[in-house]
C-alpha cells in the first residue's frame, strides 16, 4: 500500500479510536462544579411541599428526591446572571401569568451551565426543582444559557459540559436512567414517572432544541430518551 494511503488509514483509525475513547474518559473526567445557591428558605420549601402534595400527590415532611432523570433546557436569556435573577426569587413572579395559576413556587433548576462551559450548581441535586411538567418529583434539571428568542445557538463549551455533567451524575445516582431534552417531557404522560394529577396542565417547550440533543446523545448514549 502506498505511503499516503498508510498514513491516512493511520489518521482514520486514530480518529475512530478517539471517538470510541470519548464516553470512557467523560464517566472518569469529574467536572469542575461551582456552587452559586439560589435561596431557598422555609417559604420555598413550603411552596415545594405544598406542590408535591397538590400536583403529585406525594404527601411528605422534606423535599428530598430520588433522581431518575435528567432534563436538559435553555433559558431563554442571554447571561448567566440573567438567569440566576430569574431562578433566584422564590416565589413566581407576575410575569409567569402562564403558570402561576398552577403554584405559586418559583421555577428553578439544579444547574446552570455558562456560554462557555462553566457549570453552576444552583440547589442540591436530591432537592425538589420545579422546572419540567409531571416529573419534577424524580427529575435533575440543567439549565443552558442561550436560546433568547428561540435562537438555536448552545455552545460546544455547554455540550461538553452537559456530557460530563451528564456523566457525572449517571455514576453517582445509578437510579437515573433517562435523559431528555425538555421539549420531550410528554412522553413520559403513560409512564409511571408521570405524576401531574391535571390533565390540563401542559405547556408547550422546544428547549434546548432537537440539533443540541441530537449532539448530546452521540456523546451520551446509555441513557434512554422514552419510557
Amino acid at each position: 500500500m502506498p505511503r499516503p494511503m498508510l498514513y491516512l488509514l493511520g489518521i482514520v483509525l486514530l480518529l475512530i479510536l478517539i471517538a470510541a475513547l470519548f464516553p470512557l474518559y467523560l464517566s472518569l473526567k469529574t467536572p469542575d462544579i461551582v456552587d452559586r445557591p439560589i435561596r431557598f428558605g422555609p417559604e420555598r420549601k413550603a411552596l415545594t411541599l405544598a406542590y408535591m402534595k397538590e400536583r403529585y400527590g406525594i404527601d411528605a415532611n422534606d423535599t428530598t428526591i430520588t433522581p431518575r432523570i435528567i432534563v436538559v433546557h435553555h433559558t431563554a436569556t442571554k447571561t448567566a446572571d440573567e438567569a440566576f435573577r430569574a431562578f433566584d426569587p422564590e416565589r413566581l413572579p407576575a410575569s409567569r401569568g402562564d403558570i402561576a395559576g398552577v403554584s405559586a413556587l418559583n421555577v428553578s433548576a439544579h444547574f446552570l451551565v455558562d456560554r462557555d462551559g462553566t457549570i453552576y450548581r444552583l440547589m442540591p441535586e436530591t432537592t425538589m426543582a420545579r422546572h419540567v411538567i409531571g416529573l419534577n418529583w424524580c427529575a435533575i434539571g440543567i439549565e443552558n444559557v442561550g436560546g433568547a428568542n428561540g435562537a438555536d445557538d448552545l455552545t460546544k463549551a455547554q455540550l461538553k459540559a452537559d456530557a460530563e455533567l451528564v456523566f457525572y451524575l449517571a455514576t453517582k445516582y445509578p437510579t437515573i436512567k433517562y435523559l431528555i431534552g425538555h421539549y420531550e417531557y410528554r412522553k413520559f404522560e403513560n409512564s409511571p414517572l408521570w405524576k401531574e394529577k391535571d390533565s390540563t396542565y401542559r405547556t408547550e417547550k422546544h428547549d434546548p432544541s432537537e440539533r443540541f440533543m441530537k449532539d448530546l446523545r452521540k456523546l451520551v448514549h446509555n441513557l434512554r430518551a422514552e419510557p
